[in-house]
């Protein structure tokens, strides 16, 4: 290759195939929220366009400016503004849909609870009565530990009226993680239980409060659910805690008028935990993130208040916080829980609940499509349901993934969404509105209405748009759900996620470009590709490239369910990357196989990048929310140490692979 060839070592190389596109059907579009392609440009008639999405919730006091960009990168939305979450998501529907299920909750034993709004107001009230006679006051953040029970939203929801600020922790975090971010969060309070049901076993949830409250900083009060009518026999509750089975009691019928709050005052805080340093407080703001979520979800996710909506994902999560609880209810639609594992007791368990509830829109992640593909296609079968949108969320979703989900759950007649947004970004940035563009397989889609994507290459120099040429992802100008800050911490702010790709030093917005910290390429119909982190990037030969063309490359593989591909290092080519397959039930893992993975890189990418090594095994270290920890696998491939394994799911996983692998 001459030197004139060699590619810019500050591009990420993306040559994935380009996939087919498949139109909306004509019954969706016919239905859709929204059908007007003019919304791209009433909304991105910067900022005042987003008056439309601030004008879908109910305000105690309106707006006197859309945004004040002033002190960048602290925006402040919807200037002047008063309103309360709690009433949005409650209070308003009460006199059109009071009867109307809010919540349809399912427990793993097959327990049901469906919620009406009004059922919905009175819990939310007796609740938040309840934290008001503990002591929560407006601006106090309350650190909630709750698995996927009603209590979760209902707590939530009651934070929000008192404008106490919450910070959900995910259940399946450990009690250090959960000690950390009580001292992060300056909290003065617990919201956990005595436990919930895993795979048919009753864990004793209590425990993790009992450990983070022997290593936290501060001295929590601990208020304590039951997942039962009483406390679990097999768990105990220290006579330190607060039952909340007793503040219900003496608050029975109590109503709590909902606290008005400014537009910029803080309605959670939500911990990211990265591969180095401390978790980062994302806080997010009342108005400009309640009206974007509230948009996203009528727009992107066409959720109509007649619907069954389920997002099969955790609240514990940003995606759960804003697709489960905050846009769905502010829309008065009925959202679906569900406490257990997609596989217990048996793995048509989703489809189940999909037919009983006839749920119409079905939102998940391409890690759970990937183990539905590995599971085969004769558990969805003989099931009856019918969705009219699906959405996948968390990560890129390669297009032989895409296609089975197309066609085995959406069965060739759903709509589906791919979308990329963050933790940060409170609700989608990237994908398509579904009656207006065609979907493409492996591609995010477009910019959402008023959000200016754009690339740059490592020296912060912009890269033609619709090129084809891939770079770091950047958003060059603010939107209504972004993060106010990092709780606690501005300077971290501003280094993690704006000095890279602005000019710090000044006071004109458009000089601030958030950065993604994610590779990807639009190609010249405007389609955006998310590639994946950028620090799971690897270059082989000069070739930077990421894992997500990898593994796609590998998914086209019909024998693969799962893989992961990692960086080993080489004297010759720098690194090359290792593949970590998980195979489909009933297929053999075989020489065959290794060599179908090696020529499909190949073919999809070229022979530079063909795989050092092809290793199968069992599963793959995932954290709890199901994404892939890349970085353990490359510490297997480099024979270095695991590291940190207290966030995965299973932290056995790594070990089994090292050993398998090194034979240690």
């Amino acid at each position: 290759m001459s030197e004139q060839d060699q590619p810019d070592d500050a591009t990420i190389e993306a040559r994935l195939h380009e996939q087919d596109y498949f139109r909306p059907p004509t019954e969706f579009v016919g239905q859709a929220n929204v059908t007007d392609p003019s919304i791209h440009d009433e909304v991105g008639d910067f900022p005042e366009g987003f008056e439309q999405y601030a004008e879908l919730l109910d305000w105690d006091e309106h707006w006197d400016e859309v945004l004040d960009a002033s002190d960048p990168p602290f925006y402040e939305w919807f200037v002047g503004g008063e309103l309360n979450a709690s009433h949005n998501c409650v209070d308003r529907h009460l006199d059109e849909r009071k009867n109307q299920t809010a919540l349809l909750w399912e427990g793993e034993g097959g327990e049901q609870r469906n919620i009406s709004y009004q059922d919905l107001y009175r819990r939310v009230n007796e609740t938040a009565a309840a934290l008001r006679q503990a002591g929560v006051e407006e601006d106090d953040v309350v650190t909630v530990h709750l698995p996927m029970v009603p209590a979760l939203p209902i707590t939530m929801l009651a934070c929000a009226r008192l404008g106490a600020p919450h910070s959900v922790v995910f259940a399946g975090f450990s009690a250090e993680a959960l000690a950390e971010r009580v001292d992060a969060a300056d909290s003065d309070f617990i919201v956990t239980i005595d436990g919930y049901y895993r795979r048919g076993d009753f864990l004793p949830h209590i425990e993790k409060a009992d450990e983070a409250n022997g290593s936290a900083d501060r001295d929590p009060e601990t208020l304590v659910w039951t997942r039962h009518d009483d406390v679990h026999d097999d768990v105990g509750v220290s006579d330190d805690y607060t039952m909340m089975a007793d503040l219900l009691a003496e608050n029975r019928r109590e109503t709590v008028e909902p606290v008005s709050r400014d537009a910029e005052d803080p309605l959670f805080l939500m911990y990211t935990s990265g591969t180095t340093g401390k978790p980062k407080g994302c806080q997010h703001r009342t108005g400009g993130y309640l009206s974007y979520v509230t948009a996203t979800s009528k727009y992107v996710l066409d959720i109509e208040p007649e619907d069954t909506y389920w997002c099969a994902a955790d609240i514990g999560w940003i995606t759960g916080h804003s697709y489960i609880v905050y846009g769905p209810l502010s829309l008065g639609t009925t959202s679906v829980m569900y406490e257990g594992t997609p596989d217990h007791p048996h793995k048509s368990r989703m489809w189940e609940i999909a037919e009983r509830y006839d749920v119409d829109i079905f939102h998940t992640s391409p890690t759970a499509v990937r183990m539905f593909m590995k599971w085969g296609k004769e558990h969805v079968e003989g099931y009856d349901f019918d969705f009219r949108h699906m959405t996948t969320v968390g990560e890129p979703i390669q297009p032989e993934a895409w296609l089975w989900y197309y066609k085995h759950i959406g069965d060739e007649s759903a709509v589906i969404v791919d979308t990329w947004w963050q933790t940060e970004t409170g609700g989608h940035l990237i994908t398509n509105l579904p009656a207006l563009e065609d979907m493409k397989p492996g591609s995010a889609g477009k910019a959402c209405p008023g959000i200016s994507p754009a690339l740059v290459d490592d020296e912060g120099d912009e890269i033609e748009p619709a090129s084809g040429k891939a770079g770091n992802l950047i958003i060059e100008r603010p939107w209504p759900g972004m993060l106010q800050t990092v709780y606690g911490n501005d300077e971290r702010f501003i280094e993690e996620y704006w000095e890279d790709f602005s000019d710090v030093d000044s006071g004109d917005w458009h000089d601030w470009s958030y950065k993604a910290g994610d590779g990807a390429v639009q190609g010249q119909d405007g389609y955006w590709r998310v590639l994946g982190r950028l620090d799971d990037v690897m270059n082989v030969a000069g070739h930077r490239l990421g894992t997500m063309e990898l593994e796609s490359a590998v998914a086209e593989v019909e024998d693969v369910a799962e893989a992961a591909v990692a960086a080993r290092e080489d004297a010759q080519k720098g690194e090359v990357p290792d593949v970590y397959v998980v195979v489909r039930d009933g297929v053999e893992e075989s020489d065959a196989v290794s060599q179908r993975i090696v020529t499909a890189v190949e073919d999809e990418i070229g022979k530079f990048a063909r795989p050092a090594n092809v290793m199968f095994v069992d599963d793959l270290p995932k954290t709890r929310s199901g994404k892939i920890m890349r970085r353990i696998l490359e510490n297997i491939s480099n024979g270095d140490e695991l590291g940190d394994t207290t966030t995965l799911r299973d932290p056995s996983v790594p070990e089994k692979i090292r050993d398998q692998i090194h034979g240690d």
